[in-house]
């Protein structure tokens, strides 16, 4: 009900509602409408009423909600079929690999606000904390053969550099093989898990976490001379709903292009954006 109220609200941006009108067209009482509007604002939406004009939606909170994600996503597949939404989770690589495990399609997706136990390579802990970062997981069941698998590492880190530069213009580095740099400090991390048997894969998980609006202040101390964000290098808040749509259109086109015409042209472009190799 909250997702049609948002949706019927957002067909008349900067205009009055009436709630007679709204609850004509959904069919519920104005009483259960009111109720409605007072969770939406819990939730961070700014809803304006007027005892008589009705209710105006004027800001939406930056939360990776599933409705607000698939109202502005531009993919064909990846988050288009189901997308496990966690206020706060140990490890979205951990959910994405149950599912997967149950058999949730290609494209699904789980992110959450927080993460308690995000992982970076070798077991690290990757600091998530709510509402500042994209913490991601990408459900795929690749083609391909097992061994070509670690690419994918090298796949998702490309086309978060690419869906970086073209949203925020900051230009960043991949750092050989799952970090991604801007002037010499972690902003990405990249973890890629598998499940296969001896000549196909299962599925493989991707995950990233993305350091979006974290000041410098709340880095641990261990982190502040090596982590940064991008907020903190644009100068400006970075809106995370529009960040995820561009990932994830980056990553579904650099899929799709693996799938059809194989690596070299990836592994093109990570030699390019390459500090390691630079």
């Amino acid at each position: 009900m909250r997702k049609r109220i948002l949706e019927l609200l957002g067909q008349h941006p900067e205009e009055y509602v009436s709630g007679e009108e709204i609850s004509r067209q959904l069919a519920v009482s104005r009483t259960a409408i009111w109720k409605h509007m007072q969770t939406l604002k819990q939730a961070g939406y700014e809803i304006e009423a007027h005892p008589r004009l009705g209710y105006r939606l004027k800001t939406r909170p930056d939360l990776l909600l599933p409705y607000e994600i698939r109202d502005t996503l531009c993919t064909k597949m990846l988050g288009q079929r189901e997308i496990y939404y966690f206020a706060d989770v140990e490890s979205t690589n951990t959910e994405a690999k149950k599912q997967a495990n149950l058999g949730c399609p290609e494209g699904s997706i789980a992110l959450s606000e927080a993460q308690t136990k995000g992982r970076g390579r070798l077991s690290r802990s990757w600091f998530s904390p709510a509402g500042k970062g994209i913490w991601l997981s990408v459900v795929l069941r690749p083609p391909f053969n097992p061994h070509d698998a670690p690419k994918c590492t090298l796949l998702a880190a490309v086309a978060v550099t690419k869906a970086i530069q073209s949203m925020t213009g900051i230009e960043c580095g991949i750092k050989w093989p799952n970090d991604i740099l801007y002037q010499g400090k972690k902003i990405v991390g990249i973890l890629t898990e598998m499940n296969a048997e001896i000549d196909a894969i299962n599925y493989i998980v991707i995950g990233m976490g993305i350091n979006v609006n974290i000041n410098q202040q709340e880095f641990p101390d261990e982190l502040r001379s090596s982590a940064t964000s991008l907020s903190m290098a644009a100068g400006r808040a970075i809106s995370r709903l529009s960040l995820l749509n561009a990932v994830l259109v980056e990553l579904e086109q650099a899929y799709e292009d693996v799938i059809q015409h194989g690596f070299s042209k990836m592994l093109d472009e990570w030699r390019r954006l390459s500090v390691t190799l630079g």
